[in-house]
């Protein structure tokens, strides 16, 4: 099939790369504006950008997707694909191909509309999430079902690769259902709103750690922040000295010990392990400011952590 794609971000690049690989023709990329990013605050081309270019593939770039002239810049395409492009894509450009717009979204859509769906399945504590291809209309995501395939969440499995796995799980899934779509062999199915949950954009407000929260919760939270925003509190020596430390991978010690008056919420009981407002999180890999990421093991051999060292929520992340 002729292809328009559009897309940004990592999550993209895989259904870019494997659309090319099963010989469709993709007449542009189109992404957002290269931005600045990192400590220098240097110009760098998004992720699908890259991928263009080495790909050979022409490549537009636009602040506002709906101000493109739809002939100029889609080309004799017939379809649009869509996978972490962040811009709403308006009636005049889906109409403008003749098979308008699929996308490739990281939920089992209705579940999960929105900015953040596989970061929000692990905070809620979900254990299968999966992809979903859908027609793209008028209303955030919540046209019809193309197609859709499941995978379990692991225990401790960040977001980050979680976004990974599901990137290449779409990847796959696009090029069956494009191929489904051509033969017309598959019928999209209306999606039951009254199922429908939010997966809203995450910020850095919502990297404050609450350890009064039950263990389960804490760690669920901790494992779906990362790497972005990150789970972020501060560790206090038993001396009084503290440092800003994120928080990258956590798992459940327990669910049943209680807080004590020497071990509160966010304390460190021996053996590295966190007391929470029911239970104990232990620690897997944490990132002390200016650091990089490690072991709690080694963070803790390092700094001599014992009792009464406590992680304090941040009141202003």
């Amino acid at each position: 099939m002729r292809i328009a794609f559009l897309g940004t971000g990592d999550f993209a690049c895989p259904a870019l790369r494997r659309l090319a690989q099963a010989g469709h023709l993709i007449t542009v990329a189109i992404s957002q504006p290269d931005r600045p990013a990192g400590r220098g605050l240097t110009v760098r081309p998004t992720a699908v950008h890259s991928l263009a270019d080495q790909l050979g593939i022409r490549h537009l770039q636009v602040e506002d997707v709906n101000t493109l002239d739809p002939h100029d810049a889609l080309g004799d395409a017939e379809i649009g694909v869509v996978a972490a492009f962040g811009q709403k894509i308006g009636p005049a450009l889906l109409s403008a191909l003749p098979r308008g717009c699929v996308n490739i979204h990281g939920s089992l859509l209705p579940r999960y509309r929105g900015a953040a769906p596989f970061q929000w399945a692990i905070i809620n504590g979900d254990e299968v999430t999966g992809v979903t291809v859908f027609q793209l209309d008028q209303h955030w995501d919540a046209g019809p079902i193309w197609s859709q395939r499941t995978l379990r969440i692991g225990e401790t499995e960040t977001a980050s690769e979680l976004h990974d796995r599901l990137a290449a799980l779409g990847a796959e899934l696009i090029v069956e259902t494009l191929t489904q779509i051509e033969r017309g062999t598959a019928r999209p199915r209306p999606q039951d709103s009254a199922q429908a949950t939010r997966a809203p954009r995450l910020s850095r407000a919502d990297s404050r750690i609450d350890w009064s929260a039950p263990a389960f919760n804490v760690a669920r939270r901790i494992n779906g922040l990362w790497s972005w925003p990150a789970a972020t509190c501060l560790y206090r020596a038993p001396g009084g000295k503290t440092e800003r430390l994120q928080l990258a991978r956590a798992a459940v010690a327990d669910t049943s010990t209680a807080p004590t008056a020497d071990f509160p919420p966010g304390a460190l009981r021996p053996q590295g392990l966190v007391q929470a407002g029911q239970g104990c999180v232990r620690l897997l890999e944490v990132k002390p400011a200016g650091g990089r990421c490690m072991p709690f093991d080694a963070f803790a051999r390092g700094r001599s952590v014992q009792p009464p060292a406590r992680l304090l929520p941040l009141e202003t992340p």
